[in-house]
């Protein structure tokens, strides 16, 4: 069996409250009461061959209803406990005024051998934190991202 491969962005604003670090939630029944250890950067998985920075930003779209733009900074790739091994970059944006998300939707059998299909967003949810609260926050893997954008960040002077 092949391993999935999947791609996104982590967005971030450097604010007068220091680096902010934007999660997304997922939708649906499983997650609805799971908070830390379960946000994440929007990803989802490669179609057709795509190019894996197209891939994240067709995720981030999909996922925020928010167009990506500007510089798309690597951040390398990690391998997550289910064997998914997640690209990423990451992009700044100007503020960390609250995001209304405008996620697309996913149909499961609920609850579980009903045969009733209810609709549910990809993602319910997202926010900005600080780094120290995102760590907490983000799937375990996924912490090495942030630890790759502040090394950046810090390495120009940044932050």
């Amino acid at each position: 069996m092949i391993a999935a491969v999947s791609a996104g962005l982590l967005m971030y604003a450097l604010t007068d409250g220091g680096l902010q670090i934007f999660l997304v939630h997922p939708g649906g029944p499983f997650f609805n009461k799971k908070d830390d250890g379960y946000w994440g950067i929007p990803k989802g998985l490669q179609e057709n061959n795509e190019a894996l920075l197209d891939t994240a930003k067709r995720e981030f779209s999909e996922e925020t209803g928010i167009n990506p733009a500007g510089d798309f900074l690597p951040l390398g790739s990690v391998k997550q406990k289910s064997g998914k091994t997640v690209h990423a970059w990451a992009f700044k944006v100007e503020s960390n005024k609250p995001v209304m998300i405008h996620s697309n939707t996913f149909k499961i059998e609920w609850p579980p051998k009903s045969g009733i299909k209810q609709k549910f967003p990809e993602v319910d949810k997202g926010e900005f934190f600080p780094p120290d609260i995102a760590r907490i926050k983000i799937v375990e893997a996924q912490t090495e991202f942030i630890s790759a954008l502040e090394r950046n960040l810090i390495g120009n002077k940044l932050i």
